[in-house]
């Protein structure tokens, strides 16, 4: 089965590509496919934001298309930034923007506990669309850390292995993502449903 990865970050290629191989599944870029697409983010939810994404990128290209959404969730703050994490300073806002805004919302709050949430949507047609979540618990540091990553990462402590996400490498990083236990969840979906195969 021929799906398209609905972006561009060669990150997150190489992320999906490797959770997916030896399935059956080639993975096709946008690059690949000449196509370009803007979709507006505008739903309430991490979920419906990738399947607006997954269907627009399968109704250009035709060929099943796999989108996500994820994002930063603090309790102290009822769950904000959540949907609005890439924004949540203003629509051109920086990284440095965004977290330096949420650290001073969190002054003086104790309880720091947060969550990066992601959510993955495979539109294998119009009608049918597949999708999994993956979430990370952490801790929303005082200040930044790190020099890697990118968003929130800086300020973003995993309790796992005691480093910010932006101290850690890109294999540690992916080895403890919200997207990759959401695309991990999505892989045994697919094979339930006989859709891929391989471990």
């Amino acid at each position: 089965m021929k799906v398209l990865v609905a972006t561009s970050n060669r990150g997150k290629i190489s992320e999906i590509s490797q959770i997916l191989s030896n399935t059956g599944i080639t993975i096709i870029t946008p690059q690949e496919a000449g196509l370009e697409l803007n979709v507006e983010e505008n739903g309430n939810t991490f979920e419906e934001n990738a399947i607006f994404k997954a269907l627009a990128w399968q109704g250009a290209s035709g060929y099943p298309s796999l989108a996500d959404d994820s994002g930063l969730c603090v309790d102290a703050l009822d769950g904000r930034p959540g949907v609005h994490t890439a924004r949540f300073a203003g629509v051109v806002a920086s990284d440095k923007e965004n977290y330096e805004l949420l650290l001073k919302l969190m002054e003086g709050k104790e309880d720091r506990k947060a969550h990066f949430t992601c959510a993955v949507a495979l539109a294998i047609s119009k009608d049918r669309v597949i999708t999994a979540t993956g979430r990370c618990d952490g801790v929303i540091l005082h200040g930044p850390i790190g020099e890697g990553g990118f968003g929130y990462d800086p300020i973003f402590l995993d309790p796992e292995t005691g480093k910010s996400f932006a101290q850690l490498t890109n294999d540690e990083k992916n080895t403890h993502s919200h997207r990759n236990r959401a695309l991990v969840a999505l892989k045994q979906k697919l094979k339930k449903q006989g859709l891929i195969h391989g471990s």
